[in-house]
């Protein structure tokens, strides 16, 4: 009896465990932690692409090299060899993500930032949103939703 109230709790998704897996995937700072990783992947592959199609050719020619991993090569005993060359790549590519991500969303944030400090100093409420839905809001009517569906759930089985 005990395992069939637990299977039908799983099959509403009311069990314990999954309200708090539900609650952990609700919070929104890992939504953004998620939308922040799938940028972060497609932008690594972009700056990636300009440093291997751009800047390697251009400092491997400077050095009459096939590519940049080819370059600054410091031979070893026993055949290895120190890769200047593939670091200083590493070190371009490093360079150009924290310039694109300092000049595109931290600098442009902390104008927009500064901006609205400047306006509440000043007494300039901030613009009006045409919806002010709040988290809150958005939670009262989650609750009610679920409470009006729990509701039809205990209604009168045929």
């Amino acid at each position: 009896m005990a395992l069939t109230k637990t299977v039908s709790q799983v099959i509403r998704l009311e069990h314990p465990v999954i309200n708090g897996f539900k609650e952990f995937i609700m919070r929104g700072n890992v939504i953004d932690l998620a939308v922040a990783v799938v940028i972060g992947t497609a932008f690594t592959a972009l700056v990636t692409a300009i440093v291997t199609s751009i800047f390697n050719p251009l400092i491997a020619a400077i050095f009459s090299a096939k590519s940049l991993a080819q370059t600054l090569r410091v031979p070893l005993p026993g055949g290895d060899f120190l890769l200047f060359g593939a670091v200083i790549g590493a070190l371009i590519n490093f360079v150009l993500i924290a310039a694109v991500v300092y000049f595109v969303i931290v600098l442009p944030l902390n104008k927009l930032k500064e901006a609205q400090d400047r306006r509440r100093a000043a007494g300039v409420p901030s613009e009006v949103v045409a919806d002010p839905t709040t988290e809150l809001d958005l939670l009262t009517e989650i609750r009610d939703l679920l409470a009006k569906n729990a509701a039809a759930d205990q209604g009168p089985k045929h």
